[in-house]
């Protein structure tokens, strides 16, 4: 932990292993933006509170895709060892995820940071929570798409 630290300390990020006491679940920022109805940063951040009964969420900026931590068994669960949570990847064993500093929570601050922060090592999502999440931010950006279609289709007649 002391590594973690200095690493915090030094760059921001600090680079953990996964699957010992977490897994994290990528998730692309469209599916994310798309189930909560917004791209407003705050708003996101309030949503995925809500929606994932405050488990910890952080986002990286730059290739925006959000990590959502799960227990480490998570990458075991069916739906994810066998990919059928489209879209995603459980990050168990044998992965590294660079990690933002627990302070980080402002989207100023940095490219990564905590849009839900941690409240204690322990607390995590529930992974059937994360999977809700996904289909329904799947539903809604294929109905916006739909939506976006039919209307490129009126505009051509």
């Amino acid at each position: 932990m002391k590594e973690a630290r200095d690493q915090w300390a030094t760059r921001g990020i600090a680079l953990l292993r996964c699957g010992g006491v977490f897994a994290a679940v990528r998730v692309p920022g469209d599916i994310v933006r798309a189930a909560a109805g917004t791209d407003d940063p705050e708003r996101i951040g309030a949503y995925l509170k809500e929606a994932l009964q405050g488990g910890p969420v952080f986002v990286d900026t730059s290739s925006q895709r959000y990590y959502v931590l799960v227990p480490a068994s998570t990458s075991r669960l069916p739906q994810w060892d066998g990919h059928t949570v489209p879209d995603t990847e459980c990050l168990g064993s044998g992965s590294f995820l660079g990690v933002p500093r627990p302070q980080r929570n402002e989207p100023e601050q940095s490219r990564s940071y905590w849009c839900v922060p941690m409240d204690g090592p322990g607390a995590l999502c529930s992974p059937a929570a994360v999977s809700q999440l996904v289909a329904y931010g799947r539903y809604r950006r294929a109905a916006g798409e739909r939506v976006a279609a039919e209307a490129d289709e009126g505009d051509r007649e």
